[in-house]
C-alpha cells in the first residue's frame, strides 16, 4: 500500500544515513585527535585508567628531576671526599718523613698545615644548590624522592633514598690529649697500670735516662708489656731508645721515640694495648728497615691486654733500651670517629712524641675519608640505578596508555573511506525514497 502521509522507505533511509553520518563523525574525530578514546563518553573505564596512568607519568617526570638533583649533590660530595683522601695521603707522606732522623720537622709541619687548610677549602666548597653533605653542620639525612608507589586501592606512598651525611670538617671542635701529671700512689699502683716484664714502672716526672732504662730488649730478644688497669685519664708512656731509624737522604742512625696514650672513659685494657701497638707498629713500618727485624704484636684471647716487642736478629746488634712510665689525671683526646677531621688541628710533627702520634692519627683520618667517599659512591650508584628505572618505567607507562587510547590509523583510514561511500549511497537512497510520493500522482492522470 502506498501512502502520501507515511513514507516508510524514506524513514528507513534517513535512519541509515544518520547512523552513517554518526559513524563518519566519530571516525573523523578519531583521525583528527589520534585517539580512539578522547573523552569519558567514548569509554569511561578506559578513559579513567588512562588518566590515572597519565598522572603517574607526570609524577615520574618530577621524580626524575628530584633524582637528578640528588645525584648531582651526592656526586659533588663524593668528589670532595676523594679529593680529601688524596690530600690526607699527601699529608701522610709528610708525617712519615718526620719519623726519620736528620729532617727539618718545622718545614714539614708548615707543609702539613698548608694541606690541612686546603682540605678545609675543599670541604667548605663541596656544596650543590646550597647543600653541603660533608661540612658537619648537620647530621640529618638527605632524602631523595625516588618513587611513588600505588597500591591496589589507589593509595599513593612516596619512597625516598636516604643519603647519610659525612663529617669531614677540619674545624670540628676537638680536645687535645694531655698526658697526666699526677703520680700514682706507689710503685704497686704504677705497676698495676702498665708493666714491662717484671720490671718496675717509673711513676714520677724524672726524665728518661738511657743509661738506666726500665728494661732492655737484646738483639734477638723480646719483651712483653701488660696493661693491668684502666680509668679515664690514666696515662701510659713507652720510650724506645737505640732504635735504628732511617735517615733522610739514605742510611740509618740510632734514635729514640716516645709513644703515649691517655685512656678515655670507654677504654679497657685491650683498647689501651691496641692504641700503643698501633703507634709503635706504624713507627716501625715507616721509619725502620725490614732488615732490622723490629715488630710488635698484641696478645689474643685472654691476653689482649698484653703486647710484645721483638728485636729480631739482623741489622744492628744493639739492644733496645725501654722506658715505661705511668701517670694519672690526664685528658683524653678527641678521636677521628667523633670529631670529623678536627684532629688535624692537633697534628704536630716538630717533636718525637708528636710525630709518632701523628702517624697513628693520620691512618684513622684517612680511613674516615675513604669510608665517606665509599658511602657517597654507593648512594650515587643507587640513585643512578633508580633514575634509569624511572625512565624505563615512564616509557612503559606511556606505551601502555597509547595501547589503551590511541587510534589505529590504518583501520581508521579504511573505515573513513568505506563510510564516505556509504554516505553517498545513503544520500542517494534517501533521495529515491523521497521521490516515491511523486509517483502516486501518475495514478491520477
Amino acid at each position: 500500500m502506498s501512502s502520501i502521509l507515511t513514507n516508510n522507505s524514506a524513514m528507513v533511509a534517513l535512519q541509515t544515513l544518520k547512523s552513517i553520518n554518526s559513524n563518519l563523525a566519530s571516525t573523523q574525530a578519531e583521525i583528527s585527535t589520534g585517539k580512539s578514546v578522547s573523552s569519558a563518553k567514548d569509554n569511561a573505564a578506559v578513559w579513567a585508567i588512562s588518566k590515572v596512568m597519565e598522572s603517574d607519568v607526570k609524577g615520574f617526570k618530577g621524580i626524575s628531576e628530584s633524582l637528578s638533583l640528588g645525584e648531582s649533590t651526592v656526586a659533588v660530595a663524593q668528589k670532595a671526599a676523594e679529593t680529601v683522601t688524596d690530600l690526607l695521603t699527601q699529608m701522610k707522606g709528610k708525617i712519615v718523613a718526620a719519623q726519620e732522623e736528620n729532617v727539618d720537622r718545622s718545614k714539614l709541619q708548615t707543609d702539613i698545615a698548608a694541606l690541612r687548610d686546603q682540605i678545609g677549602s675543599v670541604v667548605n666548597a663541596a656544596q650543590f644548590n646550597g647543600l653541603n653533605l660533608i661540612d658537619g653542620t648537620s647530621t640529618d639525612t638527605m632524602d631523595v624522592l625516588a618513587s611513588l608507589d600505588r597500591d591496589s586501592s589507589g593509595n599513593v606512598t612516596a619512597r625516598h633514598i636516604e643519603v647519610d651525611r659525612q663529617n669531614l670538617s677540619v674545624t670540628t671542635p676537638v680536645t687535645s690529649a694531655a698526658f697526666g701529671t699526677t703520680d700514682p700512689a706507689d710503685q704497686a699502683a704504677a705497676n698495676a697500670l702498665i708493666q714491662a716484664g717484671a720490671n718496675n714502672t717509673q711513676f714520677n716526672d724524672a726524665a728518661f735516662d738511657p743509661a738506666s732504662p726500665t728494661a732492655t730488649i737484646a738483639d734477638g730478644g723480646s719483651l712483653t708489656f701488660t696493661i693491668g688497669s684502666v680509668s679515664e685519664g690514666d696515662s701510659y708512656q713507652v720510650i724506645l731508645d737505640d732504635v735504628n731509624v732511617n735517615v733522610a737522604g739514605g742510611g740509618t742512625s740510632l734514635g729514640q721515640r716516645t709513644f703515649e696514650y691517655v685512656a678515655g672513659a670507654n677504654d679497657g685494657t685491650a683498647d689501651v694495648a691496641q692504641q700503643l701497638v698501633s703507634q709503635i707498629n706504624s713507627f716501625f713500618a715507616a721509619a725502620t728497615g725490614s732488615a732490622e727485624g723490629y715488630s710488635i704484636t698484641q696478645g689474643t684471647g685472654s691476653n689482649t691486654n698484653q703486647f710484645t716487642i721483638t728485636n729480631a736478629t739482623g741489622g744492628v746488634t744493639d739492644a733496645i733500651n725501654v722506658g715505661v712510665r705511668a701517670q694519672t689525671g690526664g685528658t683524653p683526646g678527641t678521636t677521628a670517629a667523633s670529631g670529623g677531621l678536627g684532629a688535624l688541628q692537633n697534628i704536630d710533627v716538630t717533636t718525637d712524641s708528636g710525630a709518632t702520634g701523628a702517624l697513628t692519627a693520620i691512618e684513622g683520618l684517612i680511613d674516615k675519608s675513604i669510608d665517606a667517599a665509599a658511602a657517597f659512591g654507593s648512594a650515587q650508584g643507587r640513585i643512578e640505578t633508580q633514575t634509569n628505572f624511572i625512565s624505563s618505567l615512564s616509557d612503559s607507562l606511556t606505551s601502555g596508555i597509547g595501547a589503551l587510547v590511541d587510534a589505529d590509523m590504518e583501520a581508521a583510514s579504511a573505515r573513513l573511506q568505506a563510510l564516505q561511500v556509504q554516505q553517498q549511497l545513503g544520500t542517494q537512497a534517501l533521495s529515491i525514497a523521497n521521490q516515491a510520493p511523486q509517483n502516486i500522482l501518475s495514478l491520477f492522470r
